[in-house]
C-alpha cells in the first residue's frame, strides 16, 4: 500500500439505496454511482454516495448488504449557481457480508487548508469546522469538510493554516434548506467527516 493511499482509508458497510447510474469514464473505464445506507447506533441513518467500476459487475438488489472500502474524494462541480464540492466514497475492493453489519470508519492524513472555525450550540457544547486537504496520486488533493466535538474542537480551533492533522471519524450525511429565492427553497444533502479522534503530525 503506497502511502497515499494510507492518507486516506475508509470502510462502510450498509444497504444499497439506489440502482447505480453512469457517473463518467476514465481511460475507457466506465465508472458508476449509487448510494449506500450506513445506520448510527442512535438510529438514524446516513446516506452515502459510492463511485464504482464496471469491473465489480453490478450491484444489487436494492437493499442489499455490501461492505465498501476505498478512499474519500472530493471534486468541484460546477452549477448555476457557482461551485460546489461533491463527496463520493472511491471504491476499491467490494465485498458482501455472510451477516449484517454496520460500520462506518475513515482515517485521514491531511493539512488543514482553511483557517478552522469555532462555536457553541446554544447549550455550550463545543464544535470546531474544518477543511482537511489530502494529497492523492499524481499531484492531486482531496478537500474533505470535517466536523470536532468537545477537546477535538478546542484543540483544532488554536492550529494554524498548513498544521497536519491525523483524522479519525465516520461520514455523515445531514440535509439542509438552501434558500433559492425570496420565495423558493429546495433540501439538500450536505457531507462531512465526524471526527472523534485528532492527532498533530510532524512533517510534510
Amino acid at each position: 500500500m503506497d502511502e497515499m493511499t494510507k492518507n486516506n482509508r475508509v470502510t462502510i458497510a450498509g444497504r444499497i439505496a439506489t440502482v447505480s447510474e453512469y457517473s463518467h469514464e476514465v481511460f475507457g473505464e466506465k465508472f458508476y454511482k449509487m448510494n449506500v445506507e450506513v445506520e448510527r447506533t442512535s438510529g438514524s441513518t446516513d446516506v452515502i454516495p459510492v463511485i464504482v467500476s464496471e469491473r465489480f459487475g453490478i450491484l444489487g438488489p436494492l437493499g442489499k448488504f455490501v461492505q465498501i472500502s476505498g478512499q474519500y474524494r472530493s471534486h468541484n462541480v460546477h452549477t448555476e449557481d457557482g461551485n460546489r464540492l461533491e463527496l463520493n466514497v472511491f471504491a476499491s475492493e467490494i465485498e458482501i457480508p455472510e451477516r449484517y453489519i454496520d460500520k462506518n470508519k475513515i482515517e485521514l492524513d491531511g493539512f488543514i487548508c482553511k483557517p478552522p472555525t469555532y462555536r457553541k450550540t446554544p447549550l455550550g457544547r463545543e464544535i470546531a469546522d474544518l477543511m482537511l486537504a489530502v494529497n492523492r496520486q499524481y499531484g492531486k488533493s482531496d478537500y474533505i469538510p470535517c466536523i470536532l466535538w468537545g477537546r477535538n474542537a478546542r484543540f483544532v480551533s488554536g492550529l494554524d493554516v498548513g498544521s497536519r492533522l491525523k483524522i479519525e471519524g465516520r461520514i455523515q450525511s445531514r440535509e439542509y434548506t438552501k434558500q433559492i429565492s425570496e420565495t423558493e427553497s429546495e433540501i439538500r444533502v450536505a457531507y462531512e467527516v465526524s471526527a472523534f479522534a485528532a492527532v498533530m503530525k510532524e512533517g510534510v
